[in-house]
């Protein structure tokens, strides 16, 4: 293949296209990634051999447009900027010949006032539902009229791009399926994949917790992945499970892995608090947190050990965008014991390759949880399957890469 020039966008790059990028930069390619300055310097060795290209977004308050309209002006204030980098790059004679975008924040608006040329393919991550979808999904936090209109809105920067794209893609079919009929049919359901061979089961890990306390594969571990610790992944249900877990299981631990502050996908607590702390002080004397460990953001290494310790692994979605961390679960042979929500239900099969429960069900959580824990050799198969699927489905070097490779180019 001839040396290609690739322009990636994407506010928090690489975000979605980080080992598209290292596979290209691998075969010889010219590779620059454009996002927000402040997340690239953040985030550089993750993509050594990508030149990055950093906008900041101007600020102006003195905008006074309607609140539900506020995502727009962000849209092009974002597009703008992006526009004037564009504009700085093309005035030293650079062109990309291939452009892959992230559509959701504006970053794609004005490309095609410069680069009229170049083949611009479109990441459509999510297309909001005011029903049917997440929002209004969980009656214990009812949505307003007010909510269901400003979701409308936030189809609108994707929808714009969509008409400058020469190709478009998803990584779930689900996620395509929540799309306007018209347009299903040009968009393309590609998954970005996984690295099985790293993430893989390995019986004899370890790791050490804070206290000094040593966690082998093995051991009645039950583990959780929330990015940001919130109603979003069902961190209430789970909680709500854990006194009924920790009671069966007294030689059970909990790993949790997500961090408070990180920037939720719903709402924050409006008194202030975090959703971790008002759900604890829910649950407080009824929980022994000697045994609940909140291991906060980790590396991906350190990510990837904690799932290889598993013993039960459970994940809860809303009807939302499917969290990775479940597919790498899979990936590492673990018994997965998950929401009976359609993202889920996409990859798992209720006593085939893992577990499913309603999100709701604390109880039915944890009595799966726990027959999970007394009877592993029960659900050696389910383990074996779940890892069969990734591998033969998601494998990031044999599938998804050459896949998304041959899309770029028009395949």
């Amino acid at each position: 293949m001839a040396r290609t020039r690739y322009l990636f966008l994407h506010p928090n790059f690489p975000g979605q296209f980080l080992h598209l990028a290292r596979r290209l930069v691998a075969d010889g390619h010219e590779v620059t990634g454009m996002g927000e300055a402040e997340n690239l310097r953040r985030q550089a060795k993750l993509v050594p051999g990508v030149r990055l290209v950093g906008y900041k977004i101007p600020k102006d308050d003195s905008v006074k447009g309607h609140p539900q309209v506020r995502v727009l002006d962000e849209a092009a204030r974002r597009a703008r900027a992006t526009l004037q980098v564009c504009l700085a790059l093309a005035k030293q004679g650079w062109e990309p010949e291939i452009i892959a975008a992230h559509t959701g924040w504006g970053d794609t608006l004005f490309l095609r006032e410069v680069f009229p040329k170049a083949r611009i393919c479109g990441y459509f991550e999510y297309f909001y539902r005011p029903h049917g979808a997440d929002i209004g999904f969980d009656p214990e936090f009812p949505v307003t009229l007010e909510n269901r209109l400003e979701v409308r809105l936030k189809n609108a920067t994707p929808l714009l791009a969509w008409e400058d794209c020469d190709a478009r893609w998803t990584p779930t079919r689900w996620q395509a399926s929540l799309f306007p009929e018209a347009l299903q049919s040009v968009l393309r359901v590609l998954h970005e994949g996984f690295d099985t061979e790293t993430i893989r089961p390995d019986p004899g890990v370890k790791i050490a917790l804070k206290g000094g306390i040593k966690i082998h594969a093995g051991e009645e571990i039950v583990t959780c992945v929330n990015r940001s610790l919130e109603p979003y992944r069902g961190l209430h249900v789970f909680l709500r499970a854990l006194p009924e877990i920790l009671e069966k299981r007294p030689n059970a631990r909990v790993l949790i892995v997500g961090r408070d502050r990180e920037t939720p996908y719903g709402n924050t607590p409006a008194d202030g608090t975090t959703w971790r702390e008002k759900f604890l002080k829910e649950l407080e004397g009824r929980i022994d947190l000697s045994r609940v460990h909140f291991l906060g953001r980790l590396p991906h290494e350190a990510h990837v050990k904690v799932l290889q310790v598993s013993a039960a692994h459970v994940y809860l979605t809303y009807p939302y965008f499917l969290s990775w961390s479940m597919l790498e679960a899979m990936s590492a042979g673990c018994l997965v014991v998950a929401s009976n929500t359609p993202p889920v239900t996409e990859y798992v099969e209720d006593g085939v390759n893992g577990l499913l429960v309603d999100f709701f069900d604390a109880k039915g959580l944890a009595e799966r949880v726990c027959e999970g824990l007394a009877q592993p050799e029960k659900f050696r198969g389910l383990r074996e399957a779940a890892r069969e699927l990734v591998v033969s489905r998601l494998d990031r070097d044999r599938i998804c890469v050459p896949a998304l490779l041959d899309f770029l180019h028009g395949g």
